[in-house]
């Protein structure tokens, strides 16, 4: 089984790719949720998954958000939206709205179009 990279932080640290922080995360937007912990496992597996197929050294911690991101809007809805509104720092209603409308459309939020968290 193929390493999982090292996570470029948006100030441009480095650290070790943290599975329990990906479970962590997903976990806090899941929470009184009724999804099962083996979908949630299986989520993460899909994200590690996806992340060791891009076959990279190096993996942009954007990149693990926009991930987890798509794999809350499959599991969760309610989920995604507390995910989203952390992780793009919503700051008022409007932004809710925009997204639940987006989501319900089925469009694909800004910053997930571009093929980055898709491409293998």
């Amino acid at each position: 089984e193929l390493a999982l990279p090292m996570v470029v932080k948006t100030d441009g640290r480095r650290e070790s790719f943290n599975e329990d922080k990906l479970l962590r995360g997903l976990t806090r937007a899941l929470s009184k949720r009724p999804v099962a912990t083996a979908r949630v496992d299986a989520a993460v597996r899909m994200i590690q998954r996806r992340i060791r197929e891009r076959g990279e050294r190096e993996i942009p911690a954007r990149l693990i958000g926009e991930l987890v991101m798509e794999a809350l809007r499959d599991l969760d809805p309610v989920a995604y939206v507390r995910f989203a509104s952390v992780y793009r720092r919503f700051e008022d209603v409007d932004a809710f709205s925009a997204e639940i409308a987006r989501m319900k459309e089925g469009e694909t939020p800004p910053g997930e179009g571009d093929g980055s968290a898709r491409d293998g």
